[in-house]
């Protein structure tokens, strides 16, 4: 179907789109040849059932090949993956998180217990890239690689990338080498791919108790995921029978992999034996014992609440001229159509207009090349400290008194931590969204919590995509909260904005997109997404009323935990606004970004816009034309996401009550 007025695009019916990856560069691809499955787990934990800490390896993920394009299938349970002759798989050693240098040299963060074997040796790897909602998979040549102590990463030469805009576009890769590349394991040990999908069986009696969904890591001994069986009979916690009735299908139980309780371990069958501690496995169930009666009361209700909700969010999109976004409603079954008003009521159409509005009247962008110019200029305060200070301290006496006054501030409960786990998926931080989630989130907020383990009286607000939501919600549960005050921490979908056309429609509406005709096409907003969070759940309000004066934001890493005391001190001690600290050499602000915020500023901010950019993207769609619906793709930028930075707060702020941490190698 040919449409005059779209002719620069190439359109068809509507149907599921994959096209090859352009990395801007010569080299002939190397596809994989096609399998049936394709699970999502690229990464695996080297487990063996001791109290010894483990150590975490990558793990292969099977891919597809569809006319000439790889891509992952989706969430095909592991124990389902046909291992047949065509079928070949890879190993995640890493991803690509920056560019290194001006010569075409890439720096990744390891994801190997072999990183002299994975980086130093030069040879054949791969890349996995995301290409429109599919996976891409292309071969590359590794020349030479070396480490990069100090980011605790590694920096590579690949052949044929020889400038800096050829090794951007590998930027977010994820690093692999072949499947048969795995170590071969000792006994006792097992990978974690390997683990999921068994089925686990009491020892005394033989009964069928559930099956492994995944596999923990808590420092000191692996955590085996447990989806119960419909028909495992158990107590509830105080020990009580469970009420007649009560279906313990689906519940998620946690069992440590330790050899006194998981004793026997069989591979060929697939079949694992425990002999769990009295109470263990009732220790995190919740179960329901309202009667039939009253749960369909309360889901009548739930329901009609939806419902206002509903017509409530079609009414603010018909007056955003936004209607196209129902065409869904007129195709398709009731399952689509639930998925459609689920996606409507989702749209923040509040912000979205703040979004729209703030693009006709740009302000200014904020980079680290600017802050330092007005540091220089003196109109913003900062101390200046050299990365060593991070290891010994600081003999200093200023620099120790801030810092002591930041320590006082935390143990009163003066700061609240907020850790954006998911954003920008992610400048180099240690939440690579190619890994699986459930481990991904495990390892990362062990590591950083171990980090600020003497912060434990700070409020926590964890913001993260809904995927990621319920299991950090599972592992906080499973380890006591990281001795945190449950009632003190906040887990929070990141926010999000439809991806929205950059050519304008009448009277410069821009038109929301749709990925699909019930799904509408989203992007995170970014860290300054975190303000309007804080005002619709009232958590600001909560806040002060524990007597919080500053919340930190920061998106993790390795030199990045939260508790950031020097920097607290600093802004207390200036009566600042804004705290922040900077690095010269990082020269993107979203990379690695730790931010303190008064309280009291985060309330105006509220009240007040901040700045949207309109970054251009390209992006495949669908929309209805002449009661058809087609797919609509280019590779030119069609599209704009629609993204706030945290830093755009400066434009709200004098910059006398801006002060900085400035951290120089």
């Amino acid at each position: 179907m040919k449409i005059q007025a779209l002719s620069p695009l190439r359109q068809r019916p509507f149907q599921p789109l994959l096209a090859p990856l352009s990395l801007g560069f010569t080299f002939k691809p190397s596809f994989l040849t096609p399998t049936k499955h394709a699970p999502l787990h690229s990464s695996f934990i080297l487990c063996s059932r001791s109290s010894h800490s483990v150590k975490f390896r990558p793990s292969f993920a099977t891919v597809t090949e569809i006319d000439g394009v790889v891509i992952d299938d989706g969430d095909t349970e592991p124990d389902l993956v046909n291992d047949g002759e065509n079928e070949q798989g890879f190993i995640n050693i890493g991803y690509i998180s920056s560019v290194h240098g001006i010569h075409g040299e890439i720096r990744v963060k390891p994801a190997t217990d072999f990183p002299e074997l994975r980086f130093a040796t030069p040879g054949r790897r791969w890349l996995k890239s995301k290409v429109l909602g599919g996976q891409s998979i292309q071969e590359v040549e590794l020349e030479e690689g070396r480490e990069h102590h100090g980011l605790k990463s590694w920096i590579l030469k690949f052949r044929g990338i020889e400038t800096v805009e050829q090794a951007k576009m590998l930027i977010g890769a994820t690093l692999l080498v072949t499947k048969d590349d795995r170590p071969e394991l000792e006994e006792g040990e097992f990978y974690t791919h390997d683990l999921i999908g068994m089925r686990v069986f009491m020892k005394e009696n033989g009964t069928l108790v559930g099956t492994i969904v995944n596999v923990f890591n808590s420092g000191a001994n692996d955590l085996l995921q447990i989806v119960l069986d419909s028909s495992f009979d158990m107590l509830d916690k105080s020990g009580k029978s469970k009420s007649a009735g009560t279906d313990v299908s689906g519940q998620l139980v946690l069992v440590p992999f330790v050899e006194a309780i998981v004793p026997d371990v069989d591979m060929k069958r697939r079949e694992m034996h425990i002999t769990p501690p009295k109470g263990l496995l009732e220790i995190n169930l919740r179960f329901d014992d309202r009667s039939k009666k009253e749960r369909r009361q309360l889901e009548w209700k739930e329901r009609k609440k939806f419902q206002k909700r509903l017509i409530a969010a079609k009414k603010k999109l018909s007056e955003m001229e936004q209607q196209h976004v129902f065409h869904g409603y007129q195709h398709g079954e009731k399952d689509q159509w639930s998925l459609l008003s689920d996606q409507i009521v989702g749209v923040n159409s509040k912000l979205l207009q703040e979004a729209l509005q703030s693009l006709e009247r740009p302000a200014k962008r904020w980079k680290v090349a600017e802050l330092t110019s007005a540091i220089e200029a003196k109109l913003i305060y900062s101390i200046q400290l050299s990365e060593e200070y991070f290891s010994n301290g600081s003999e200093n006496k200023l620099v120790k008194d801030i810092q002591e006054k930041g320590l006082k501030l935390v143990s009163e409960g003066k700061i609240a931590t907020v850790f954006l786990l998911n954003e920008k998926e992610h400048h180099g931080s240690i939440y690579d969204s190619n890994m699986v989630e459930n481990e991904a989130i495990d390892t990362s907020i062990i590591h950083m919590f171990q980090k600020i383990k003497g912060h434990v009286s700070v409020p926590l607000i964890l913001v993260s995509s809904a995927q990621q939501i319920q299991s950090l919600r599972d592992l906080f549960t499973s380890n006591n909260y990281f001795n945190f005050d449950a009632e003190k921490v906040w887990f929070l979908e990141e926010e999000k904005l439809p991806v929205v056309s950059s050519l304008p429609e009448e009277q410069n509406k821009h038109k929301i997109l749709m990925k699909s005709p019930w799904e509408i096409l989203h992007s995170p907003v970014g860290s300054g997404g975190l303000i309007s969070l804080l005002s619709k759940h009232s958590i600001a309000d909560n806040l002060i009323g524990m007597g919080v004066e500053y919340i930190e934001l920061c998106c993790p890493s390795e030199q990045i935990g939260g508790g950031n005391s020097l920097l607290l001190g600093l802004i207390n001690s200036r009566e600042a606004k804004i705290g922040m600290q900077i690095s010269p050499t990082i020269d993107d602000l979203e990379k690695y970004f730790d931010v303190i915020l008064s309280l009291d500023f985060v309330k105006k901010l509220q009240t007040n816009k901040l700045q949207f950019d309109a970054i251009p993207r390209a992006h495949s769609f669908v929309e209805k034309v002449d009661k058809e619906w087609v797919t609509v793709t280019t590779s030119t930028p069609n599209s704009f996401e629609l993204s706030c930075s945290i830093y755009s707060s400066l434009n709200a702020c004098s910059l006398d009550k801006v002060c900085i941490v400035e951290v120089r190698e």
